[in-house]
């Protein structure tokens, strides 16, 4: 299959292509030139399309034309931990207008889009939500978030969560754990967590793709629920991160997912967390070896 990656340097974007590159031909589009991506030894010139910035529809256009994907899985976005993600304007452009322009070129060449929301389009403030639920996020990333969902018969949103390694900005939870060593952090023993690992979140989108070619429209994905505190004791143990936990009991947020019909309409079943960081742990090991 012919699958192509947007935002292949991001934390989801360069784990799809380390799951896809060796079964399927994959490109991934990058918005800087090559010399910024050479320290990773990932992404060769005949996988990575390189100066290709969303923003500017042209670039992209001109992608796909000569690719011709069967499948485009949109990796990018303005996280909520990044600064940009308090200006409207950025925001509005990617995670809301360029998921509906993705659409119609998808659309056009016959390509199936896969595109990745949030579990932040819900306040957290009562959790186990399900599709139907109506969101109430109150801040620009999850209502940007929200504007982009799509649900045309090709494509697909998933709303999930996720955990994983970052090549370069490391402004998520596992990264910025791992730069705590010798420290101590608080643990939040009562913000629950359904999110996966993006190495598990990659062999659900193969799934996706292979096995339920069928299934469109707005998906919840999730784990089985996790308190942040339990998940940073499993990632220190595993990891064997020289980190003191301290269970916080006072901070509350429960954005976790039910996602019964996902599991309903695949097959699909979510493995323990244990196993899950094990094997985040073991694709860890082999980006460093």
């Amino acid at each position: 299959m012919r699958i192509l990656i947007l935002g292949g340097d991001g934390m989801l974007g360069h784990q799809l292509l380390r799951h896809f590159m060796g079964s399927h031909d994959v490109r991934v589009t990058l918005r800087l030139g090559r010399e910024a991506y050479g320290a990773y030894g990932l992404f060769e010139p005949g996988i990575a399309c390189y100066g290709v910035d969303v923003k500017h529809m042209d670039a992209l256009v001109q992608v796909m034309a000569e690719f011709r994907p069967e499948a485009v899985l949109n990796a990018v976005g303005v996280i909520k931990q990044r600064s940009e993600a308090k200006a409207v304007i950025s925001s509005l452009e990617i995670n809301s207008l360029l998921p509906h322009r993705l659409a119609l070129l998808c659309r056009t060449i016959g390509a199936r889009l896969i595109h990745f929301s949030t579990d932040c389009v819900f306040s957290g403030r009562r959790g186990n939500y399900r599709e139907a639920d109506q969101p109430d996020a109150e801040d620009i990333y999850g209502r940007t978030k929200l504007l982009g969902e799509i649900s045309e018969p090709h494509c697909l949103t998933l709303r999930t969560s996720m955990v994983g390694p970052e090549l370069s900005r490391k402004t998520g939870l596992l990264e910025w754990f791992l730069a705590q060593r010798g420290r101590t952090v608080k643990g939040f023993a009562k913000a629950i967590f359904s999110g996966f690992p993006t190495s598990e979140l990659a062999r659900i989108v193969g799934l996706v793709l292979t096995d339920v070619p069928a299934i469109h429209g707005l998906y919840h994905v999730a784990a089985l629920p996790i308190s942040k505190y339990d998940l940073l004791t499993l990632v220190r143990d595993r990891l064997q991160v020289p980190v003191t936990i301290e269970r916080d009991m006072a901070f509350e947020c429960d954005r976790s997912l039910d996602a019964s019909r996902f599991h309903r309409d695949t097959g699909y079943s979510p493995p323990a967390w244990d196993a899950m960081i094990d094997d985040m742990a073991r694709h860890m090991t082999e980006r460093v070896a």
